[in-house]
């Protein structure tokens, strides 16, 4: 599956936001708890615009990931009435940009827009993508039996299940445990 370049760029940001909240850590920690965490996860994508660095652009973060997170969770349908309210919230007037080392792109919202508010234009413009190619089965949650992430099924046959090699290793070994268990059971018996 191919996205755009900056669909997919955004896509996973979404991914990696919504997996700093607790339902979906290892801890069940926020691991967005801090101005601090936010800088550190704004440091690994390629965020132009206006970053505030204060306590009330992360509380608005956050509520952005818990939006993102229930649209990540929809179905197709109900995703199209949540993308256009987030974009007519935002008046959102999106436009082709290019910056930094990123070539041409979609920006919906003024650089001096909000950090929270850009993030979910962002998103909401990355979720038309895949709203109009009918790809919202790409974006699921974590089949592991512990884990509430957020996972973008980006492999050529759509079959990935677990949002992290971690969850994947975990699940597997639980499974040949059981397979040892019944065929270690069944020749005792």
């Amino acid at each position: 599956m191919h996205f755009a370049p900056d669909t997919e760029e955004a896509l996973d940001f979404v991914v990696a936001l919504g997996n700093t909240d607790p339902a979906a850590t290892r801890t069940g920690e926020d691991e967005l708890a801090t101005v601090g965490a936010l800088a550190g996860l704004l440091a690994r994508y390629a965020f132009s615009g206006r970053i505030d660095h204060d306590r009330a652009e992360l509380d608005q973060v956050r509520e952005t990931r818990s939006r993102l997170r229930d649209l990540w969770a929809t179905n197709r349908d109900d995703a199209v009435a949540l993308v256009n309210r987030m974009l007519r919230d935002a008046g959102a007037l999106p436009q082709l940009v290019r910056h930094d080392a990123s070539d041409w792109h979609l920006h919906g919202a003024s650089p001096d827009a909000p950090l929270a508010q850009r993030l979910q234009v962002e998103a909401a413009l990355a979720f038309v993508d895949v709203i109009r190619t009918d790809a919202m089965g790409r974006l699921r949650m974590c089949e592991a039996n512990d884990c509430a992430g957020l996972l973008l099924d980006l492999s050529r046959n759509g079959s990935k299940r677990f949002c992290s090699v971690r969850c994947g290793n975990r699940m597997n070994m639980i499974a040949f445990r059981e397979r040892r268990g019944a065929v270690d059971g069944g020749t005792t018996a």
